[in-house]
This record gives structure tokens, sequence and C-alpha cells, in this order.
């Protein structure tokens, strides 16, 4: 069930996986750090891809950052550089003990004792993952900037059915600005790994028209596709 990431317009994206994300949906960046992210809706707090039943819709990619909760890695305030596996409790996933007997469905503790279980294992190695290629795509994105490749922009986007959308505040790769670098330039992102990121971003601008599709659709009434 995915119903918690309902109202997610923009979802946190990293460079490992923009090669499946670019696939499906626009990737931009925002915010003063240049966070890469991708676009599932049009509107705020609308997220096309998550259907009334809290199903993401298929076959389209379901991002690492949504995969993970409601788990996710915190800064350890009692030990600098520490991290801690945390839980939204508040999540729907999440069952209090006393109650799990009285649940139909499977239910998976987090502890043996107090020995983490497998799931637990897996959710902390998942988010672990996650934290290392987040500061990857963060060092990236840095390097590009380092070069002025980075460019604020606005769209708009007309639905099938002629209504037109304003899109605000996010930044996108100045692509005549990369083709104008120096032979040096090119070769010190190349080094970096920033290279894939950038042209999965370039790439990933031919998904807006499917995310305006996917919109006119939501409009109508009718399911996504």
């Amino acid at each position: 069930d995915f119903g918690f990431a309902r109202s997610a317009h923009a979802i946190p994206v990293v460079a490992s996986e923009m090669p499946a994300a670019m696939r499906s949906y626009p990737i931009v960046f925002i915010g003063p750090g240049k966070a890469p992210v991708i676009i599932t809706g049009v509107r705020q707090n609308e997220n096309l891809f998550v259907g009334a039943e809290g199903k993401w819709t298929a076959p389209h990619y379901i991002p690492a950052y949504v995969r993970r909760y409601p788990f996710i890695l915190a800064e350890d305030p009692t030990s600098a550089g520490r991290l801690t596996l945390c839980v939204e409790r508040a999540s729907d996933r999440i069952v209090d003990q006393l109650l799990a007997p009285s649940r139909d469905d499977k239910i998976l503790p987090f502890f043996t004792g107090n020995e983490p279980t497998e799931a637990t294992k897996q959710a902390l190695a998942f988010c672990n993952q996650f934290q290392i290629d987040f500061r990857a795509t963060r060092e990236m994105v840095e390097k590009i900037d380092a070069h002025g490749l980075f460019s604020p922009r606005q769209s708009k986007v007309t639905l099938e059915g002629g209504e037109v959308l304003n899109l605000t505040d996010f930044q996108v790769i100045d692509e005549p600005a990369f083709n104008k670098l120096s032979d040096e330039a090119f070769l010190d992102l190349r080094k970096s790994g920033a290279l894939g990121l950038l042209y999965c971003h370039l790439a990933s601008t031919n998904s807006w028209t499917s995310l305006v599709h996917q919109a006119s659709l939501r409009k109508a009434g009718r399911p996504a596709s």
C-alpha cells in the first residue's frame, strides 16, 4: 500500500536509480542544494501514479525513497556521524505488538528477543545503501554545480482538455552550457561519475509528455496507464 505517497508530487531520487526512473518521470532539481527529484504530479499534493486503493501504477518505477518507508536513517544526536534506523510509528504498516494476534495478515516482528529479525536487517541494509547512494548523488550534483550547469526553469503544461498549469521553482541542466564545456571540464565530470546523472536528467525530459497524459486521464476520471 503506497497510499502514504498519494500527495507527493515530487519525490527524491538518487543517481543509481535514474536510468529506471527517467523512463516514467521527468527528473529536475529543487531547493538550494539542487536535490534531484522525480515529478509525479503537475498539481500540488497530487501523485498521479498512486491510485485510490493505494497501488502504484504498473509498470512505472517505484523510487527507493518510497520503498524504504516506514524506515529511515537519522543522525544519532548522542554520537557524531552515527546513523540510527528509525521507523514512522504512525504508518499503517506498523502494528502494535498487543494488536498483532488479532490481525489476519502476516506480521513480521522487528526483534526476536534482543536480536533484530531478518526483516529488520534487510530494512537496515536497504536504508544504508540508500544513504550511501544519496551522499554519492549529492557529490555529483555539487560537481555539476561547480561547472555552472544549472539553470532556473518555469514551465507551462497544457492538459489534453486544454487546462494550462504553471510549474515553477525548479532547476534543470543548461544543455547549451553543457555542450560548450571544455575538454578538461568534461573529463572532470566524467571522472566524478556525474555524467550518467546528467544524461539521465536530459533524457527524462521526454517523460513530460507521459506525465501530462497521466494528468489528463486523472482529470477525466479514467485509470492511469
